[in-house]
C-alpha cells in the first residue's frame, strides 16, 4: 500500500490559552452545521457579503481571473458573476464544517454522485482511477459525499496550526481511505497501480519549473502542471474529470467520460485539451469556481508585468 500520512494525535496543549479563539470558532461552527440547511445557506449568503467588505485584494482577484477568462461577457455581468462567487465562498466556510462533522444520513440527503458508472468500468478493468478535480468552492463537501459512496486517496497538506491540522484530518479522514503528503508523488503512483480511486486537482499554478504554458480559457499562456501526464503515463489508471456542483437538493459529485486519448499525446496538446474540457465544465457552474486564487500568476516571461496589477 502507498504509504499514507499518520494521522496528527490529540495534545493536552490544544486545551491551552493559545487555542481558546481557534476553539470558539470551532465550536460556533459545528453549532451553525445543525441549522436547518436552508439556514445554513443564508448564512453563507450574509459570510459572502462580509468577505466582500473584508477581502478586497481576493476580491479584486476574483474580478480580474472573471474578466481575463470571460473577456466577451459585459462588466455588469462579470459584477453579478464576482457577487455570485462571493456568497458561494461564505457558503464555503460552512460547506467545510458539514463535511466533517455532519452526520452520514444528512450527507446522504443534500448530495448525489452522478456518472460513477465512468469509474465503476475503470475499477473493473483492473485500473486506478485519475480523478482531476475542479477546484470549487464546496470541494470540501463533495469529498465526503464521494467518501460515502466510494472512500477515495488524496493529497494532503499539512495546516499550519497543530489544533486546526488535528481537526482538518480526522474531519476528512471520514470522507477519504487515506491521504498521502503532497508532495509525495510515489504514493499517489503506488496508489494507482494499486487500481485506487485518487484525487488530484490539476487546475492550479504550481510555478515555472513544473509547467508549460497551454491556452486555459481567454489566457493563451498559463502555467500547467506537467506532473498531469506523469501521473497519467506512469500508471495503470484511467484519466478523467471530477467536479462538484450545487444541485436541486444542495450538491452532486460529476465524474465525466475517462480521457484516455491523453496518454497517447504530448503534453502541449495534452493539456490544452484538458485546460479546454476544464473550462468547458467551468463554464456549467462558473459561480462555484475558486476565482479567488492568482491562476495566472506566473507568466511565460519572468520579466512581463502581472497579470493582476
Amino acid at each position: 500500500m502507498a504509504v499514507a500520512i499518520k494521522p496528527p494525535k490529540f495534545s493536552l496543549a490544544f486545551l491551552g490559552p493559545r487555542y481558546w479563539l481557534v476553539w470558539l470558532g470551532v465550536i460556533l461552527l459545528y453549532v451553525v452545521t445543525w441549522l436547518p440547511f436552508p439556514a445554513i445557506r443564508g448564512l453563507g449568503r450574509g459570510t459572502g457579503w462580509l468577505l466582500g467588505k473584508l477581502a478586497k485584494s481576493r476580491v479584486n482577484v476574483a474580478r480580474r481571473n472573471i474578466q481575463l477568462c470571460y473577456p466577451q461577457m459585459s462588466a455588469k455581468a462579470q459584477d453579478k458573476l464576482v457577487i455570485h462567487n462571493l456568497r458561494r465562498a461564505g457558503m464555503a466556510v460552512y460547506e467545510t464544517a458539514m463535511g466533517w462533522w455532519w452526520p452520514d444520513w444528512r450527507v446522504r440527503k443534500h448530495g448525489t454522485v452522478e456518472g460513477f458508472e465512468h469509474v465503476e468500468a475503470i475499477l473493473a478493468a483492473n485500473k486506478g482511477v485519475f480523478g482531476m478535480a475542479l477546484h470549487n468552492m464546496n470541494l470540501e463537501f463533495a469529498c465526503r459525499i464521494l467518501g460515502l459512496k466510494y472512500p477515495s486517496i488524496a493529497f494532503y497538506r499539512k495546516h499550519n496550526n497543530p489544533l486546526m491540522d488535528y481537526l482538518q484530518y480526522h474531519g476528512r479522514a471520514r470522507s477519504n481511505k487515506y491521504m498521502i503528503h503532497k508532495r509525495n508523488a510515489r504514493a499517489l503512483i503506488a496508489a494507482l497501480d494499486e487500481g485506487e480511486l485518487c484525487l488530484y486537482l490539476p487546475d492550479q499554478d504550481y510555478g515555472r519549473n513544473q509547467s508549460i504554458f497551454v491556452p486555459f480559457a481567454g489566457v493563451e499562456e498559463t502555467a500547467t502542471t506537467t506532473a498531469t501526464m506523469m501521473f497519467i503515463r506512469r500508471t495503470n489508471s484511467e484519466p478523467l474529470i471530477v467536479t462538484s456542483q450545487y444541485a436541486e437538493k444542495g450538491y452532486k459529485v460529476k465524474f465525466y467520460p475517462p480521457m484516455p486519448q491523453l496518454k497517447e499525446l504530448e503534453d502541449v496538446p495534452a493539456l490544452t485539451l484538458l485546460n479546454q474540457n476544464i473550462a468547458d465544465i467551468i463554464n456549467e457552474q462558473p459561480e462555484s469556481y475558486l476565482w479567488m486564487h492568482k491562476r495566472f500568476k506566473t507568466r511565460p516571461d519572468p520579466q512581463a508585468p502581472s497579470l493582476y496589477k
